[in-house]
């Protein structure tokens, strides 16, 4: 399909590193931010692990789609139909992108979690499910129908992990169904898993995979031939494409031999007073008004992703990350997280606490004082970042993390996460931000609110001030 209407003025990207490519235009690359100690600046936003900013590109695609907007799969008018076939050759593009094998299906879904969720009702009876205590919430937590949960605990290296595995599924007795459920990249430390290891021990053994990409999509090609996995898993808003749509592609069967994971419209061929008769393919489990500009975004996110060119990306975000980590590695008071040590290759995601400091003052301090914005707490990855972080004793207490429970507040960290569109003067600017905290300390105080660290008598006023409704 071909739309035409005005986009938004597009974004300049700045100059980047000499011999790398300039970063990719995004949306609200020149937004300025308060400060609490007076005036604005450029904001950094270096928590793309959580959300990534819109590609000006995606933005560009779906402001020009706004105007042909209309309902999916049940319309009889123009808009409609072009609309249909938009949101399914979104569904084409999302397959290509990820290389899926030619009887898999591409469901569109609200997120990684969601992907997740609904690949857990489809779950065999008697599914037992093998799980890595390393992972995000929304990979360890959606498995209560499966039979029995077993968790593995943390890898130190690749081979512990392949082992532990292969361990594990040789010790399960029982013939039915079992599945594994990996993460390709840590949202913690940003390592890499070796997920077509783990797949190739996982089908020795008779079990299926499951990969959750949604740290791993974002920095490198995800082909489900290639690593041979069974599923995979991702979320638009961090493939530069925030508008509430993810994925979850792969094999069919167990998706059709089960209840629709909504009942509704969409998902019914048939329905009588007394009977139903569902929907095959992926409508199946797609009930609803389904979000077609979700759906395109993430599909524009791809064509772009792919015209940039994967190595030109992954160079640049490579050189950055090696500035990062160097960077941090010459403040003594900086220890970084990491589950396999400093030489395993990962995503532009790091993870740190700072002597003396608790995590959650020292993120508000970049955030209020130098218009930075990170992340802190324990990234829904509760199990990880605690055994990271060990019996940490030297952080205070004030300002505790907002999702640690009592008595833990000090067991927090800080995480530092970028890609495409990230300035090179965004990570000069952090580093000499975290050098000028740890030498001279904050330079104004900070309470908790909400379960939140806050500036005190903050003085910027509501985030509506800034003209945001």
């Amino acid at each position: 399909m071909s739309v035409s209407a005005p986009a938004a003025p597009s974004t300049e990207p700045s100059a980047g590193t000499p011999g790398l490519a300039p970063p990719l235009a995004v949306v609200g690359r020149d937004v300025r931010v308060p400060l609490v100690t007076g005036g604005d600046i450029e904001y950094a936003a270096l928590d793309y692990a959580a959300s990534a900013p819109c590609l000006q590109r995606v933005w560009d695609d779906v402001a020009a789609y706004l105007p042909f907007y209309g309902s999916v799969h049940r319309g009889a008018g123009y808009l409609s139909q072009l609309s249909t076939d938009l949101y399914e050759s979104s569904r084409a593009t999302v397959a290509a992108y990820l290389d899926v094998r030619p009887d898999d299906q591409v469901l569109f879904t609200r997120g990684t979690t969601d992907s997740l969720n609904l690949l857990a009702s489809v779950l065999p009876y008697g599914t037992r499910v093998f799980v890595f205590e390393t992972e995000h919430h929304a990979a360890l937590l959606p498995w209560r129908r499966a039979d029995r949960v077993t968790r593995l605990p943390a890898p130190t290296d690749h081979a512990g992990a392949v082992a532990a595995l292969d361990a594990a599924l040789a010790a399960d007795a029982g013939d039915g169904p079992r599945l594994v459920c990996v993460t390709g990249a840590s949202n913690v430390t940003g390592e890499l898993f070796p997920v077509a290891d783990l797949a190739r021990v996982a089908h020795r053994h008779g079990a299926r995979i499951v990969l959750d990409a949604a740290q791993l999509a974002p920095h490198h090609p995800v082909s489900v031939t290639g690593l041979d996995v069974d599923w995979v898993a991702f979320s638009g808003h961090k493939l530069y494409a925030p508008f509430g749509a993810g994925v979850l592609a792969g094999r069919a069967d167990w998706l059709a031999d089960a209840e629709p994971y909504l009942a509704g419209g969409g998902a019914s061929k048939s329905v009588t007073a007394d009977s139903v008769e569902w929907n095959d393919g992926p409508a199946r489990h797609e009930a609803g008004s389904p979000n077609v500009i979700g759906a395109y975004a993430i599909a524009s996110a791809c064509r772009a992703l792919t015209e940039a060119g994967p190595a030109v990306l992954a160079a640049r975000e490579e050189a950055l990350a090696a500035r990062l980590r160097d960077g941090l590695a010459q403040v003594p008071e900086v220890r970084t997280l990491e589950l396999f040590g400093p030489e395993s290759p990962r995503v532009a995601v790091v993870s740190f606490v700072v002597d003396g400091w608790n995590s959650s003052r020292f993120a508000a301090a970049l955030s209020a004082e130098y218009g930075i914005g990170v992340r802190d707490g324990l990234f829904c990855a509760h199990p990880l970042v605690r055994r990271l972080l060990g019996a940490r004793t030297d952080a205070p207490a004030e300002c505790g993390a907002p999702d640690a429970p009592t008595g833990e507040q000090n067991l927090n960290a800080i995480r530092v996460s970028f890609g495409a569109g990230t300035p090179d003067e965004h990570i000069d600017r952090f580093l000499a931000a975290v050098r000028e905290l740890v030498r001279r300390g904050a330079r104004w105080s900070y309470r908790t609110d909400g379960g939140r660290c806050v500036p005190d008598a903050d003085p910027r006023g509501p985030v509506a001030a800034a003209g945001v409704r």
